[in-house]
């Protein structure tokens, strides 16, 4: 098979989809991969890597989409990339679907099967192509909370972990996912005072064991939402649904109500967001202000780290890239259900029901239209 591996375009985005250890085990199993060409410098990966691992560095994005027969990327097609896609070609990347309309229309009427990584989901619920960058995204949203709370961005000039005789930051986190959990052990570990909300008791006895007393677990409700957030000075948003729009959990009223200076980190904003007021930016462009609170809402957050962000996720999308270039996707889909469930579009169809039902369609069975 031959695979293809161009250079992101988003703003701000860094990381590249596979690693130089990755083209060899490709390459060694018999199959070609293209890499174009400066595609991993953002991670600090020159191309001579490449090449020494048996790829075949290609000038152009356009050479690589016209001769892969799976592009293998880190985000999706931006409108730029739309006349690319074709019918019998595989895309496999992040695509969060849910929130764009626009995109899933380009997907189905070029006739491409896009494959998602944040829907690849084993039977025991887990999102192992999700989890890595979930685990980055939670610690960096602690990051830029201390940087924001800076009096110089327009925060309220509050140090994290606070001094001893002045009290730390209120950072509050909706949702104790990979996300939250991650936020929530570096806020902790910053003497932050941490409040974690959710409607999984499991998930909670869990975040109140291995926390042990450092941080205070609530159960989610319209009431305890509002409350949190009103004594927030960080308001962390890390709610998560695979392959649905994230629901809206803090409405604009309750923005209004915010302390002048908070902050609120929306890390559900790729799929739409958690916190009515959010809507995405970007690295260039990080943050706004509404109603007195700063608002940052960057969908590609660990596109900032980009050399751990890369071989992170390589090391998670490796063996089902191998997977699909050995046995072709429909016999590696059919053996393996967490593939299956990462397919979103294939031959027009939606062939995801979450994805499905934000946009008021039927999903198919993927397997019926892989040919």
């Amino acid at each position: 098979m031959v695979i293809g591996v161009p250079k992101e375009i988003k703003d701000g985005e860094f990381r590249v989809a596979m690693t130089p250890a990755g083209v060899k085990t490709l390459t060694r199993a018999g199959h070609q991969v293209l890499v174009e060409q400066g595609a991993g410098w953002g991670s600090a990966i020159p191309d001579s890597e490449y090449e020494s691992a048996g790829a075949m560095l290609v000038d152009t994005a356009e050479e690589v989409w016209g001769r892969a027969e799976l592009v293998v990327k880190v985000k999706e097609p931006l409108p730029t990339e739309y006349r690319r896609l074709r019918r019998g070609q595989m895309l496999f990347t992040y695509l969060h679907l849910a929130s764009s309309l626009e995109l899933t229309r380009a997907l189905q009427s070029s006739g491409i099967t896009a494959i998602a990584y944040e829907t690849v989901q084993t039977e025991r619920g887990t999102l192992p192509l999700l989890v890595p960058m979930s685990e980055i995204a939670g610690k960096m949203a602690v990051q830029a909370a201390m940087q924001y709370l800076e009096r110089k961005h327009g925060g309220r000039g509050i140090l994290l972990g606070g001094v001893p005789g002045v009290p730390p930051a209120e950072v509050v986190i909706i949702g104790c996912g990979v996300v939250g959990l991650n936020a929530a052990k570096v806020a902790v570990g910053l003497n932050a005072h941490v409040t974690i909300l959710d409607i999984d008791h499991d998930r909670l006895k869990y975040l109140d064991d291995i926390l042990r007393g450092s941080g205070f677990t609530v159960y989610a409700n319209e009431y305890t939402i509002e409350r949190a957030a009103l004594y927030a000075d960080v308001l962390i948003g890390a709610v998560l649904v695979p392959g649905a729009e994230a629901p809206k959990l803090v409405s604009e009223e309750i923005v209004k109500q915010m302390k002048p200076g908070s902050v609120v980190l929306d890390v559900s904003v790729d799929q739409g967001g958690c916190i009515e007021t959010t809507h995405p930016t970007s690295h260039s462009d990080p943050i706004y202000i509404l109603h007195d609170v700063i608002h940052y809402a960057v969908p590609n957050m660990p596109g900032a780290v980009p050399r751990t962000s890369t071989y992170a996720l390589t090391n998670a999308t490796m063996p089902y890239i191998l997977a699909i270039a050995n046995h072709g996707l429909k016999a590696a889909a059919e053996a393996d259900v967490a593939l299956r469930r990462g397919i979103n579009i294939a031959n027009g169809e939606i062939t995801h029901p979450a994805v499905a039902a934000v946009f008021h369609a039927k999903s198919v069975d993927p397997l019926k239209v892989i040919f």
